[in-house]
């Protein structure tokens, strides 16, 4: 059950990303291996996020075990095979945390407003979510592995619109790449470009205590 909507409010529906919103990673382990194995800092990210490698992991098509070794063969050549598995498991099983503090701004929202969670994420999400405490952050999930399309295709704004019962120029989304936040300003959405929890605090200072 969402909220209602009285009137007199500048948006009915706040669309929030989860990666480098909500949920940070702990990137210490591979950035450690990268220095024993002569590599410059972020060369895995660089392979890992790459496309060709991470699109099939986002749309559900593969899974991490296998995101795991499209990682290693994307680093063979620079490292010998056994330093690339290494890498490839220890990026791909980094810890991760959620922010109090956008946490709990979200939870004041979700109680007046409806919340979705729009997010490029794995078949593992609902997991993941559950490991972190955050099951019930929000009214509902839209999950590009579980949707089969990623942002910033306009038919997973569409999905989030539809699940919050909300029309797109009623929706703020929170994004903290810019251009899923400008793909969603231009179907009428207000976009939020994320950076820091003050971000939230201006759009949504409205709900907020304090």
């Amino acid at each position: 059950m969402t909220p209602s909507q009285p009137a007199g409010r500048p948006f009915d529906a706040v669309l929030c990303d989860l990666d480098n919103v909500i949920r940070f990673y702990d990137m210490t382990e591979p950035a450690s291996l990268e220095r024993a194995a002569g590599l410059a800092e972020g060369t895995t990210a660089g392979v890992a996020f790459a496309p060709e490698t991470d699109l099939p992991l986002l749309l559900g098509a593969i899974t991490k075990q296998q995101w795991v070794e499209s990682i290693a063969l994307g680093l063979a050549g620079q490292v010998p095979e056994d330093r690339a598995r290494a890498l490839a498991t220890a990026f791909a099983e980094a810890p991760s945390r959620a922010d109090e503090v956008v946490v709990a701004m979200l939870r004041q929202v979700r109680a007046h407003l409806s919340l979705v969670l729009v997010t490029n994420a794995t078949v593992e999400l609902e997991d993941d979510l559950a490991a972190l405490g955050l099951t019930d952050l929000a009214h509902h999930v839209v999950s590009s592995a579980r949707v089969g399309v990623t942002k910033p295709d306009r038919k997973i704004y569409e999905i989030a619109a539809e699940r919050a019962g909300v029309a797109m120029h009623r929706c703020l989304f929170v994004d903290d790449l810019l251009e899923n936040v400008e793909a969603a300003a231009g179907l009428g959405m207000t976009g939020v470009h994320y950076r820091e929890p003050a971000d939230l605090r201006g759009p949504l200072g409205f709900l907020l205590d304090g």
